[in-house]
């Protein structure tokens, strides 16, 4: 008698998947992917509020607290450009799911730790899932939704996945007095839970463009790693050590320049020589040649620069308001949810609008008005109580919705020139470079807060709503100010060529 026959396992390729669920599935795949990225985007923002007393339990200074958020970023930072390699060698699922399970096992870590390092491992561990993960939704809007509902998409997308940053600070301020600062790891759980659930429903096993994962593909372009890690580490200790002395941030700042340097002529010499080489070969971590157009060369520095100020201003705002203003935790939380909501609102109306206007158009619109934002800070005054909170709420509602204006809109408008092959390097390019200005962003915003603090005689670990100390908080803000000002020129290039519409 013949052996029963074993039933066959699903097919969860992309193609099965979408004759699966017909036309609603591309919808389906967004929202999979979309609760992974709130879950990594929350567990990269929400720590802000709990930072003072995470300082005070284990009797850390501003210098070493604030790694709780660049170490994060720097993790987060290299990590993207491992996205494209571990989508090709592994296919969509088991690296989405792979990021799921880190992050869950990060936060659960950094809830039990009771010593400081093990919480900044445990933040580390979750910002190597979150950088993996970020770049993927871009990836999917690209290649899953037609040219105009890229716009819509990348809307929908961006309206959920800021509704996590939103509406997490008021719920970890109110866990923070609550609970304590432990309570703020634990926010994570549940978003990976019901990620990991969605995933085996609806993300596929397929590399992206639907072809299969190849485990013996290319090889990771480790050198190139090492080289960015060691560039990224060296820039943001050099920006750390600005403030207690020249020499040891010299020696930093000039390691980073010359790890940018050799990463440079490794990823240029590697280009060259890829095309050359057989099947399995080391390609490059960053294909440079992606520059040469000049929309993605322009919403590439426009990414740095407001990678800059949106994560230096996430953990600039909390601080300002708790250690300048006085304000609590939970306080601080409920005047940043309006914001917050008007933001979500803000990214739908405007991702509609990104496929009928120009890109360089809205992010022009959005950085003039997070510029402003930032400015306007300077004219909240405490001897005027009742205006003190209004205005707040104003500013940070301001902020925001320029905010929503570049959301949606840059990564799409950056990469709509380069090749079909080169968008997941593409999406993972414009990500990094946003979280590494965004990792330097943090370190600046506290080093330069300290640094103008220690000017005017204060301390920053010790609450004051001294005018005098306010005014380094303010003259703070005001350099977020220039620099999206900066940012204005290069958006301005984002505009295409008559010929190319």
């Amino acid at each position: 008698m013949n052996a029963p026959l074993k039933p066959q396992a699903p097919d969860h390729s992309i193609a099965a998947l979408r004759a699966r669920h017909g036309e609603r599935y591309r919808w389906l795949l967004l929202l999979s992917v979309m609760v992974g990225t709130m879950a990594s985007i929350m567990s990269s923002t929400i720590i802000n509020v709990a930072i003072p007393d995470l300082s005070q339990h284990f009797g850390l200074g501003q210098e070493r607290a604030q790694w709780v958020s660049s170490g994060f970023m720097a993790a987060m930072t290299v990590s993207m450009l491992t996205t494209p390699w571990l989508l090709s060698r592994y296919g969509y699922r088991r690296t989405y799911e792979g990021c799921m399970w880190l992050l869950l096992a990060g936060g659960v870590a950094g809830g039990l730790a009771q010593h400081f390092p093990l919480v900044l491992v445990a933040r580390v561990a979750e910002g190597l899932a979150a950088g993996v993960v970020q770049p993927i939704p871009a990836i999917i809007i690209l290649r899953a939704f037609k040219p105009n509902e890229q716009g819509r998409a990348s809307g929908i997308f961006g309206m959920g996945v800021v509704l996590a940053p939103a509406i997490g600070p008021s719920i970890g301020g109110l866990l923070v007095d609550g609970l304590g600062w432990r309570s703020i790891f634990y926010m994570v759980v549940p978003f990976c839970l019901v990620s990991l659930w969605l995933a085996r429903r609806y993300v596929p096993t397929n590399a992206p463009g639907g072809a299969a994962a190849d485990p013996r593909g290319a090889t990771l372009d480790w050198p190139g790693l090492l080289l960015a890690t060691v560039g990224t580490l060296c820039l943001l200790n050099g920006l750390v050590a600005l403030h207690s002395g020249t020499g040891s941030a010299a020696v930093f700042l000039g390691s980073a320049a010359l790890a940018l340097v050799g990463f440079v002529t490794l990823q240029r010499r590697m280009l060259k020589n890829h095309g050359r080489r057989p099947d399995g070969a080391v390609a490059p971590l960053m294909n440079l040649s992606m520059f040469t157009d000049r929309r993605f060369a322009m919403g590439s520095i426009v990414a740095f620069i407001y990678g800059i100020a949106l994560f230096g201003s996430t953990y600039l705002l909390p601080v300002y308001m708790q250690m300048g203003l006085g304000l609590s935790a939970s306080y601080v939380g409920g005047i940043l949810l309006p914001a917050g909501l008007v933001l979500a609102v803000t990214i739908a109306i405007v991702g509609r609008l990104a496929d009928r206007q120009p890109t360089h158009r809205l992010v022009s619109i959005g950085l003039a008005l997070l510029a402003a934002s930032f400015a306007l800070m300077v004219t909240i005054d405490l001897s005027r109580p009742g205006t003190t909170i209004a205005l707040l709420v104003s500013w940070a509602i301001l902020g925001r919705i320029g905010l929503g204006f570049i959301l949606p809109s840059l990564n799409i408008g950056a990469m709509r020139g380069l090749g079909h092959t080169h968008i997941p390097q593409g999406s993972s390019v414009i990500n990094f470079l946003r979280m590494l200005g965004g990792a330097a962003g943090v370190s600046l915003c506290g080093i330069v807060l300290e640094w103008r603090i220690s000017a005017y005689g204060f301390r920053l670990d010790t609450a004051s709503t001294n005018p005098a100390r306010l005014t380094a908080f303010n003259e703070t803000f005001l350099m977020l100010a220039a620099l999206c000002a900066l940012a204005l020129v290069a958006a301005w290039r984002l505009r295409e060529h008559p010929a190319s519409r």
